[in-house]
């Protein structure tokens, strides 16, 4: 066996363990967007609660 074919093979079984590990990634980065907007909204709300409650004073 060649040394290039050796090299050739360990890239190939390479790849799809790169790809799993993209994959997860953007998952990851999606659902932390996700969590913040979430958050953001939480907050708006809490605060639009907070300034009825202080209208009403």
């Amino acid at each position: 066996m060649d040394k290039s074919e050796l090299l050739s093979m360990l890239d190939i079984e390479s790849r799809p363990a790169a790809k799993g590990k993209s994959k997860k990634r953007k998952w990851r980065e999606i659902e932390a967007i996700q969590d913040r907007y979430r958050l953001q909204k939480e907050l708006e709300d809490m605060d639009m609660s907070l300034e009825a409650e202080l209208a009403k004073l």
